[in-house]
C-alpha cells in the first residue's frame, strides 16, 4: 500500500503514536531572488495555465521555486522528483520530492531524506498532511536517526504549510505561507534548507 492510503493527519498520528502538536517554528532566513525567477514567475502565472492539474501546478510553481534555493545547497544535498521512498508495505511510495543528503558516490545515489513535499491535491491540506507525514515517518525510520529531524511542506502551489518530525513529536507551522509574498516564502524555504545543512554538518563533525 503507498502513502496515499492515509487521508488524514489524525490517522497517522493515532497508528504510529506521533505526539502532534503546532507551533509557530519557522524561521525566515532572507534569500536573493534572481529577478529572472520573479520575471518568469509572473509571466507563466499571468500568461500561463498553472493549476490545471497537479503536473501542471509541481511544474510551474513548486518545484521551479524549490530548485532555486536548492541551488544554493546542492554541495551537500539532491533534490529528487517522485523518487521511489521504501520503508516496508504500509510506507511505501513516491514523494513529490525530496531533498536527500548528496551520496559519497554520486548524485545518482539516493540516501538520507532530510525533506519531503507533498501537494495538496484539489486543495485537500489535511489529506497532503496525512500522506506527508507517513513519508516523513518512513524517512526517519530510513535514516534510522530519530534525532534527526525530518522537514515536510504540503503545497498546492499557491499556499505552503510547513512541519518538522523529531522523535516521536510532530510539530505543525500554524500561519501558512503563500506564494504572493515571494520574499517570505523564499526565506521560509530557505531557513528549512538551512536547518537541513546545519544537521548534516553536524553529523559530519560528530
Amino acid at each position: 500500500m503507498s502513502f496515499s492510503q492515509y487521508k488524514s493527519i489524525g490517522a497517522v498520528v493515532k497508528e504510529f503514536q506521533v505526539r502532534y502538536t503546532e507551533l509557530n517554528f519557522v524561521g525566515e532566513v532572507p534569500f536573493v531572488i534572481p529577478d529572472y525567477f520573479r520575471n518568469d514567475l509572473e509571466i507563466v502565472m499571468r500568461e500561463g495555465v498553472v493549476n490545471n492539474s497537479e503536473f501542471a501546478i509541481c511544474e510551474n510553481l513548486i518545484y521551479p521555486l524549490l530548485k532555486e534555493v536548492w541551488k544554493s545547497y546542492l554541495k551537500h544535498f539532491v533534490l529528487w522528483s517522485h523518487q521511489l521512498l521504501t520503508c516496508d508495505d504500509n510506507l511505501s511510495g513516491f514523494p513529490e520530492y525530496i531533498l536527500a543528503r548528496r551520496s559519497p558516490l554520486g548524485k545518482v545515489v539516493f540516501d538520507q531524506p532530510y525533506l519531503l513535499l507533498v501537494e495538496a491535491k484539489q486543495d485537500k491540506f489535511e489529506e497532503g498532511w496525512g500522506q506527508c507525514l507517513a513519508e516523513m515517518i518512513a524517512a526517519q525510520r530510513l535514516n534510522e536517526n530519530p534525532q534527526l529531524v525530518i522537514f515536510g511542506i504540503v503545497s498546492n502551489g499557491s499556499i505552503w504549510q510547513f512541519g518538522k518530525l523529531h522523535a516521536e513529536s510532530f510539530i505543525r507551522h500554524v500561519e501558512p505561507y503563500t506564494i504572493y509574498e515571494l520574499d517570505t516564502l523564499f526565506a521560509a524555504v530557505n531557513f528549512v534548507f538551512q536547518q537541513c545543512e546545519m544537521q548534516l554538518d553536524q553529523l559530519v563533525t560528530a
